[in-house]
């Protein structure tokens, strides 16, 4: 992302020389995109935890915009249990930039409550900083003081509203069941310390075609981000265990668009059978076969779509990223950017909801327990497998979600570069479309052997079903 503002930037000022503008370019809104994924890495949020964030931050950032602005439309009244917003105070001339900070600044307050206190440093800083950038771009001290003002209202607004979702008292254990079909933990702490990321490869041995990790590899700063313990008080804000059940509970939060507990189901898995031949046999054989003669690409795909917690900003942050990235790229306004970014970061939340409550009804083993029982005792994964149940598969439905809404934003078959992973040594990846990202993202799984086929098929179907239930609720345009 920092590669794409340096262009734009340069293009800038080759284009407005020393003039003085006051209006916020979309740099304003990538800093808190950026901020987001930042957070989420540094806290070690999982998945689902990380796109509850996104979701609330992305809408406090659109209401704050929308609200002090005349072409964006309140989303009070399309999102379940947001009644109502604030409104503006009457006659009184407001900067829609320092309002979203605000609104912005207060929500991540709330939503890390009880995180690190690195993380409230963060925030502060880059709240401040971006004050500063207004207020020196010619935005009166009485404009700023009002926007802020109510760009406070806004934030206790949303916050309050997230109260509401059911997060608090969600289930937290799960007593894993004893048939031969249900989901076992298959993971210990100590292969999660050893394999960072998804591969020791994939941090900081990318072109090593054994993927074997050398002496003094993997960093010590790296394994104290995943490892490190957080505070009881971390419980608004908490790190993943990967040893246990996680977020049993999560398909029972109120959504953002879905409504009712059978909106957007994924199609039922294949029936369980441990008989060669089967359909269910077939499922766990293919990601066998396909784990014994990986190419290099495929190694490559499982690796760059792995985002796991500790070492990005998760799943769900990489298509924050990839908004951010569309704005530099395609010099999207700053009203355009937090518009993509809203609906996207609403599509994925649900698809983790969604998903969810799909994991824990079907309760499905994972590919490593079937092939070891089945196949191969000795048969071990590319990638860590994720700690709850296969179908569906999350990186299918949240990528579906969000190729869908980006689609209807922008357009079929519009090429862009994802840079969500530059600093780990992937390199710039260029993508022929969204849908052909989701496509990628799911396939990755199954390269990775830790989802069967049938759990990228069913989450596409699902994803994609949410994503327009979110197109078809909600109007961001007045």
């Amino acid at each position: 992302m920092r590669i794409w503002r340096m262009l734009w930037l340069g293009a800038a000022i080759a284009g407005t020389g020393c003039a003085k503008v006051v209006p916020a370019d979309v740099g304003f809104v990538v800093k808190w995109t950026e901020t987001h994924y930042a957070l989420a890495r540094a806290e070690r949020l999982s998945p689902p935890v990380a796109a509850r964030a996104s979701g609330y931050a992305a809408i406090a950032l659109f209401e704050g915009w929308a609200a002090a602005g005349d072409s964006l439309r309140s989303l009070a009244g399309q999102l379940n249990g947001l009644d109502s917003i604030p409104k503006p105070p009457a006659g009184s001339s407001l900067d829609p930039a320092l309002v979203a900070l605000e609104a912005q600044t207060v929500v991540l307050r709330g939503l890390y409550r009880g995180g690190f206190a690195s993380t409230d440093v963060a925030i502060t800083a880059l709240h401040d900083s971006l004050v500063g950038a207004r207020t020196g771009a010619g935005v009166s001290r009485a404009i700023a003081g009002r926007s802020l003002d109510y760009g406070n209202a806004i934030g206790l607004a949303v916050l309050r509203w997230a109260e509401g979702d059911g997060f608090a008292g969600r289930q937290l254990a799960d007593t894993p069941r004893s048939t031969p079909d249900a989901w076992q933990p298959t993971a210990t702490g100590a292969q999660f310390r050893s394999q960072s990321l998804s591969a020791q490869s994939d941090v900081v041995l990318l072109d090593n075609p054994t993927g074997k990790a050398q002496s003094g590899a993997l960093t010590g700063e790296r394994s104290l981000s995943v490892n490190r313990p957080k505070t009881p008080a971390a419980a608004n804000a908490p790190g993943i265990n990967p040893t246990t059940a996680l977020e049993p509970g999560w398909g029972a939060l109120r959504p953002f668009v879905l409504t009712g507990s059978e909106s957007c189901p994924a199609p039922p898995p294949l029936e369980f059978s441990s008989k060669p031949g089967s359909p269910f046999y077939q499922q766990a054989e293919e990601i066998y076969r396909l784990g014994q003669n990986l190419t290099e690409e495929q190694r490559k795909i499982a690796y760059f779509w792995a985002d796991n917690p500790g070492e990005s900003g998760t799943p769900a942050g990489h298509w924050m990223s990839v908004v951010a990235g569309l704005a530099w790229q395609w010099q999207l306004s700053p009203e355009r950017t937090v518009e993509a970014y809203a609906v996207t970061a609403i599509a994925v939340a649900d698809a983790f909801i969604g998903c969810w409550r799909e994991k824990y009804r079907t309760d499905l083993l994972r590919p490593v327990t079937y092939i070891q029982r089945y196949l191969d005792p000795k048969w071990q994964t590319l990638l860590n497998t994720p700690p709850f149940p296969a179908y569906t598969s999350g990186h299918s439905t949240q990528s579906a979600a969000a190729a869908e809404v980006l689609t209807a934003l922008f357009g079929e078959d519009r090429p862009y570069d994802d840079a969500t992973h530059v600093s780990l040594g992937h390199g710039i990846k260029r993508l022929a479309s969204f849908r052909a990202a989701a496509e990628e993202a799911g396939q990755s799984r199954f390269y990775g052997g830790i989802h069967y086929r049938m759990d990228h098929e069913g989450g596409k179907i699902q994803g994609a079903c949410i994503g327009r239930a979110v197109l078809a609720r909600v109007a961001t345009r007045r």
